[in-house]
């Protein structure tokens, strides 16, 4: 089972039981959506090269036709077409470029975003650092007395130091 707490309204935080096989089916479905979105895009590209290798043999043979022979009126549509061409090409670069744009400065907000969270994340590993030093070097109360201020008496022997077997004081 997994279990996942919720906070009601009062501020009380009862756990709910997720069966394991509804996290899998949860997990499941993730994982088609992500496939599906990769193979769509997969997809797509390779039409988009389909299209564009089609594109480029069009202009090739258009290469080797003797269009110098041509009409007039077959010379100003040719013209007219390859504006159109290079109009909506420059549209679909510029949008290209905003899309680029647009995930670069993502990334750059990403990384800010690291760059800012930084100290939080030195600071809670100093933390951590530090607790698992105490937790690992002090193993009772007696042994924090003197770090804590406590009585000013003889303190307990230190664990892992020599040890006074005289019983008096030096």
């Amino acid at each position: 089972m997994v279990v996942t707490p919720v906070v009601d309204v009062r501020g009380q935080t009862y756990p709910i039981r997720v069966p394991e096989a509804d996290a899998l089916a949860v997990k499941d479905l993730l994982d088609r959506t992500l496939n599906l979105v990769e193979d769509g895009a997969t997809r797509l590209l390779d039409f988009i090269e389909y299209v564009w290798g089609w594109a480029m043999d069009q202009v090739d043979r258009l290469t080797q036709v003797p269009w110098e022979k041509w009409p007039l009126w077959k010379q100003i549509v040719l013209v007219v077409v390859a504006g159109f061409v290079v109009y909506a090409l420059f549209l679909a670069l510029r949008q290209l470029w905003s899309a680029a744009l647009n995930v670069l400065s993502a990334l750059v907000s990403f990384v800010g975003t690291l760059i800012v969270t930084l100290p939080a994340i030195v600071l809670a590993s100093a933390v951590a650092l530090g607790g698992l030093w105490v937790i690992n070097n002090y193993h009772g109360l007696q042994d924090l007395k003197g770090i804590l201020g406590g009585d000013s008496g003889p303190s307990a022997p230190a664990r892992h130091g020599p040890q006074d077997t005289t019983g008096g004081n030096r």
